[in-house]
């Protein structure tokens, strides 16, 4: 489905639980662990899912990944809907770049040159290596608050309380940023590395890198947050330039099937995120190549204003009809429209053009449980359990699931998707009760049974370390 939200909290890493002590070290919170992102869904970082351009960055990261001994299977992208320029990775291999950070590039291999350099936090294990030091700075200044409160009651002087512990945040907060820099400059290198080992250029981040170098001169709370998560230096900078200008491959160009995606991206981003006006303004009607007809799409269809949308979508798919991602954005807007039964053929042609998608099989699947037709019950329900076994995270998946099920009168296993859903959602209650009623409607030691179990007990484990905090 072309371009919804979705919200998850911003990560937070293990070790700054003194964080109103220590508000330095909040800029730096991109660690998670494996599986928080399931019970933060509820929270406040904006996710945008779109098949598109979460294969854009897909294909950009690919190489990168299998230069650095990574498997890409494991790697999960996902979309920020943010403004701000930014990009980090958490929970083990998840890679999270804002929207900002994607409109904002001038070419591919500025982005591209990020991904390899957030790779390198990958690869180098950065992510656990900073809770060490979370931790280091956490003990750190737990130490300095002791021994300052105890000069502070000697002496009776609560100065020597507050110099004591300011001393120690200084002293941590020094320690933290040392090493940070440190593993910036490690993933500068080894980005460098992955780019080099697939033949492309470096200048790409290179030049990123002298983007957020004019960030540096703005305020803190104007600045970009990859300035602030990223710290930087006139060091860093230098030691890239120079690695790009001996590199063999700083004059490779960017290829026609990296650029046509970075355009592409770029002008659905625009369409979707910036409204018709400034559309229009960058992709005037006198513009008729594919990129602006796109952008044109997307504005219309977010400003209703249906008729056109729709002519110029179906002007890119008489000119490209084998492309899933027109055809997709065609079904999209005769949902919109209430056109349910007139979605069914483009969702269906996208699905065809595009099988390996999760998220064009959901919207296909979508259509088929809304039409409400017990004859196409089947087919969809085929569909969503592919989706989910694919990305178990996909609450609308398991909500449609758990509707396709139960207008079958398999209302067991519906209990079961609707369980799966709420504990995607982080609503544990809702996700045990629904578990236990699936438990009590199929038939022991079936393999929906026996993940009922787990799911029960998944969510009594969660709320009891909830309880404990």
């Amino acid at each position: 489905m072309a371009l919804r939200w979705s919200s998850l909290r911003r990560p937070v890493a293990a070790g700054c639980a003194l964080a109103i002590a220590f508000a330095a070290c909040l800029p730096f919170l991109t660690a998670l662990k494996p599986g928080e992102v399931l019970a933060q869904r509820r929270g406040g970082v904006a996710l945008v899912r779109d098949a598109e351009i979460e294969n854009t960055i897909r294909a950009y990261s690919v190489p990168l990944l299998e230069a650095a001994g990574l498997s890409a299977d494991a790697t999960q992208v996902h979309l920020v809907n943010d403004r701000s320029l930014n990009a980090f990775v958490a929970g083990g291999q998840r890679i999270f770049v804002h929207t900002g950070l994607l409109q904002r590039a001038e070419r591919p291999a500025q982005v591209i040159g990020v991904l390899a350099h957030e790779i390198g936090h990958i690869a180098g294990g950065h992510l656990a290596r900073l809770e060490d030091s979370l931790g280091n700075a956490s003990a750190l200044m737990i130490a300095s608050m002791l021994l300052g409160v105890a000069a502070g009651v000697a002496s009776g002087n609560p100065d020597a309380a507050v110099a004591g512990i300011m001393a120690g945040q200084h002293i941590a907060e020094r320690n933290f940023l040392s090493f940070t820099r440190g593993q910036e400059a490690a993933a500068d290198q080894a980005g460098a590395n992955f780019l080099e080992a697939t033949q492309q250029s470096t200048l790409g981040l290179v030049e990123f890198m002298k983007i957020l170098a004019n960030q540096e001169a703005l305020a803190a709370e104007r600045q970009d947050p990859y300035v602030r998560t990223h710290p930087l230096s006139v060091e860093r900078v230098s030691a890239l330039t120079a690695r790009a200008q001996q590199s063999q491959f700083s004059s490779v160009p960017d290829s026609p099937e990296n650029l046509e995606r970075f355009k592409r991206m770029q002008a659905k981003l625009m369409g979707y995120l910036d409204g018709l006006g400034a559309t229009l303004r960058k992709y005037p009607e006198t513009d008729t190549s594919h990129y602006a007809r796109y952008a044109r799409a997307f504005a219309y269809f977010r400003a209703l204003d249906f008729p056109r949308a729709l002519a110029e979508v179906d002007s890119l798919i008489a000119e490209f009809p084998n492309d899933p991602y027109f055809h997709e954005l065609k079904g999209d807007i005769l949902i919109d429209m209430g056109r349910v039964q007139d979605a069914l053929p483009p969702q269906r042609r996208a699905y065809e053009l595009g099988p390996r998608e999760p998220l064009l099989a959901y919207g296909f699947a979508r259509v088929l449980v809304a039409l409400e037709d017990p004859a196409l019950l089947p087919e969809a329900t085929t569909i969503l359990k592919a989706v989910v076994q694919r990305e178990p995270e996909n609450s609308g998946a398991w909500q449609q699931l758990a509707i396709a099920y139960g207008r079958s009168g398999d209302i067991g296993m519906a209990s079961l998707a609707s369980a799966e859903r709420y504990l995607v959602q982080g609503a544990l209650h809702d996700a045990q009760g629904q578990a236990e009623r699936a438990s009590r409607l199929l038939k022991e030691g079936t393999p929906g049974w026996l993940r009922a179990q787990d799911v029960i007990a998944a969510t009594k484990d969660r709320r009891r370390e909830l309880r404990n905090r």
